[in-house]
């Protein structure tokens, strides 16, 4: 026969192991609310505009094109191992967006990740200055994590179709040739080793 006691100790120990190992009890999921960003939005600096080409020394350069309160756009890291590319809406010096990265050759679950962002556009004090957007790529539902620094670069324009493609696995050069700089002619038969 178990007693009182026993009982409420096994119960209570469920209870806790519930807690413990991601489970719910009385109704609480335990999930935590996602990660938002605590930015005010500001205005843009005088003759400012979203679109243009944006470097950071971890992502690359990022093309950004703005369309009305809309801001897409693609970048591709330095190492050329991945590329991805957001959407969002901005909102004075604001954008806040949706981003997805690819990494090529990979399949699977490590093929892509994604999540939501936030970049504030600014212009240092001074003279003959460059332009910034620093902000946060966070994963899955949260705004925040890794920090973003960029610069604007002078006299480049955007050109976000220059980058990736439409999976994961695709690579652009189609021939593994560059900017169309092939042979000429009809292609060659293989040859036996």
């Amino acid at each position: 026969m178990i007693s009182r006691r026993t009982s409420v100790f096994w119960v209570s120990l469920g209870l806790i192991g519930l807690s413990v190992f991601g489970g719910s009890s009385f109704g609480c999921s335990g999930a935590a609310a996602p990660k938002v960003a605590t930015v005010t939005p500001g205005d843009m600096p005088e003759s400012a505009e979203w679109t243009g080409v944006y470097f950071d020394a971890v992502y690359g350069n990022f093309h950004l094109v703005q369309e009305g309160k809309q801001v897409n756009g693609k970048w591709e890291r330095p190492q050329k191992d991945r590329w991805g590319e957001l959407h969002g809406d901005v909102t004075g010096n604001v954008l806040r967006f949706t981003w997805t990265e690819y990494t090529r050759g990979a399949v699977g679950a490590n093929a892509e990740r994604s999540g939501k962002g936030y970049l504030v556009y600014s212009r240092p004090a001074g003279e003959n200055v460059d332009d910034k957007m620093d902000g946060e790529f966070g994963r899955g539902q949260d705004e925040v994590g890794e920090k973003v620094n960029t610069v604007k670069q002078r006299n480049v324009n955007a050109d976000p179709s220059s980058i990736g493609g439409t999976a994961p696995t695709d690579f652009s050069g189609g021939d593994w040739d560059k900017d169309g700089e092939g042979e000429s002619g009809p292609p060659e038969a293989p040859t036996p080793p």
